[in-house]
């Protein structure tokens, strides 16, 4: 193959560089009480929305990999489409396709760590718990309990990571009650399982991008040590914890182990085995680092004790770094992406963002993948996030972002730049409806002052999100499609998860609706076809195998 790209016949590129913006985590959704994009003052978006170049993108289900559109898109998955301009199954349907063909189970991660656990070793499958689709889903950890024990398994033990961030706020029990109920039919027929620690995602164990080691040092204490407070089961500490601390969501419920009179009933020990089953891999990549970097190396934090176990992830989260080194399947192998074409055009290029979605513009876009293809055409900046509940600090990094976006195209001069501001994703995620509409009127702030200096150097600018979040801070009947009434200050029960939502997608700049125009032959577009369109307003002619531009030039 050639890594060389032809000009495009019709369009050229611009003096300036073709900026692509992600509004992480805003969707498209009519007026209502809960959109808290409707709801902000915005006049600068509004105003784009009504420009020449505009129209919406499926970022959810099939369209970015997802094994059904009942999926809700994620920032993996998109900034994946975004980077690879073509549509790859991601690690949702890889796991559900391993587990129903049964090569998951045949593979040699898996008969590694099984070995010990038909003998004296435990086997601990360590997770998020729900059915989100995003981390993880029950069902494959199921699936996997349920392999080991029919395979002689002597002893399994499980830690939770309680979600209400990809699923309702507050349906934990709602996972938790079915797992206690099949175990205890399990213990009834004599099998030793039982679940040994627990906690919010938010709270222990699933940090990413180094933003917060003290989550995953908690998590350690709790999973490991079987250090923490106890409770005698999860469903008996999931109701106390939420009569102590009232208001309190699944995310961020404080860790904690189970002992019912013995001491805890699940420490990780020499000659155990332990699975994580999470598939995606930005929250899954510190824990996976504790268990494999040897005793008494320089580490983050203080394990004090560190097991010598077998090891593996549902998947590889890193495949740079071969973290870990042992998985269940193979991740998708993205290859091509446009960060690598453009690198070996000779072409520069910039991505910055706050730490919270650093790894997004840099590790996914480029097809999970660390580092740059070409250090001298690359320029990555990121602006660390501060280690706050961001509905108290909606305006997060926006600002900052820009700033470090316009003086870094003055300094580095680059081709091509991909920004992400985190703002609607990052606040929605909190459930908080009036955070996130000052979210939303911050991001539009932003996104004006971005676009104006883009512009103002002769650029071209295309904005557009990776999912739906914030447009939709309510969760909703599933019969009737109300929302559903709650305890928020709005009289509504929050919404944190993502949506299934269609994002916007605006292109201005260089003449847009008179030098080009949206292209009549895509009829369902996505993201993946954004790849492709910013190739073309390099003056680039895309791969044939990319999916097509969103723009022509105009007649």
């Amino acid at each position: 193959m050639t890594w060389n790209l032809d000009p495009h016949p019709e369009l050229k590129a611009p003096e300036g560089p073709v900026c692509l913006v992600v509004m992480d985590g805003v969707g498209i959704a009519p007026p209502h009480p809960a959109n808290a994009w409707h709801l902000a003052d915005t006049p600068f978006l509004d105003e784009l929305m009504d420009g020449p170049v505009v129209g919406a993108l499926a970022a959810h289900g099939k369209a970015v990999g997802m094994p059904s559109d009942a999926d809700m898109g994620n920032s993996e998955v998109g900034h994946n489409a975004l980077g690879a301009g073509r549509v790859f199954d991601q690690g949702a349907k890889l796991v559900a396709n391993a587990i129903a063909d049964g090569s998951l189970f045949e593979g040699d991660a898996w008969r590694w760590v099984m070995e010990p656990c038909q003998g004296s070793g435990t086997l601990h499958l360590i997770g998020l718990w729900s059915d989100g689709n995003v981390h993880s889903h029950v069902d494959h950890a199921m699936a996997l309990l349920d392999r080991a024990l029919s395979e002689g398994a002597s002893r399994v033990r499980l830690h939770l990571l309680l979600d209400g961030r990809d699923v309702g706020e507050t349906s934990a029990l709602d996972y938790v009650g079915p797992l206690e109920d099949r175990i205890d039919d399990l213990r009834a027929a004599g099998r030793d399982v039982a679940v040994a620690s627990a906690g919010g995602r938010m709270t222990i164990t699933m940090d990413r991008y180094e933003a917060d080691w003290e989550m995953v040092s908690r998590g350690w204490r709790h999973h490991v040590l079987g250090e923490g407070r106890a409770f005698e089961s999860v469903s008996a500490a999931i109701m106390r914890l939420r009569d102590e601390l009232p208001g309190v969501i699944d995310q961020n419920l404080p860790g904690f182990v189970i002992d019912q009179g013995q001491g805890p009933v699940g420490t990780i020990e020499d000659g155990d085995s332990v699975v994580f089953f999470n598939f995606r891999g930005d929250r899954a990549i510190e824990l996976s680092r504790a268990f494999e970097t040897p005793a008494g190396a320089d580490f983050p934090f203080d394990r004090q004790r560190v097991p010598s176990v077998r090891f593996a992830g549902m998947m590889q989260y890193d495949g740079d770094l071969r973290l870990p080194e042992r998985f269940l399947v193979t991740p998708p192998a993205i290859d091509r992406t446009v960060g690598e074409y453009l690198a070996r055009s000779g072409k520069r290029q910039v991505a910055v963002s706050e730490t919270q979605k650093f790894g997004h513009v840099t590790y996914f876009f480029n097809g999970n993948r660390s580092g740059a293809f070409d250090e001298a055409l690359e320029s990555y900046v990121e602006i660390p996030s501060d280690n706050v509940d961001f509905s108290e600090a909606p305006a997060m990094k926006a600002q900052e972002i820009v700033d470090a976006t316009l003086s870094e195209i003055d300094r580095f001069s680059p081709d091509f730049v991909r920004v992400n501001i985190a703002n609607g994703d990052m606040v929605g995620h909190t459930g908080v409806l009036s955070s996130a509409i000052e979210a939303m009127r911050v991001t539009d702030r932003a996104v004006e002052r971005l676009v104006q200096g883009v512009l103002s150097r002769d650029g071209i600018c295309v904005i557009l999100a990776d999912h739906g979040n914030c447009e939709e801070m309510a969760e909703r009947d599933k019969q009737t499609g109300e929302l559903k009434p709650g305890n928020s200050p709005e009289g509504y029960k929050p919404a944190t998860s993502h949506t299934l939502n269609p994002v916007p997608c605006i292109i201005v700049g260089a003449g847009a609706g008179e030098r080009y125009v949206l292209n009549p032959e895509v009829t369902h577009p996505g993201l993946a076809n954004v790849t492709a369109t910013c190739l073309a307003l390099l003056g680039m002619q895309p791969p044939e195998d990319y999916l097509p531009s969103l723009v022509v030039a105009r007649a």
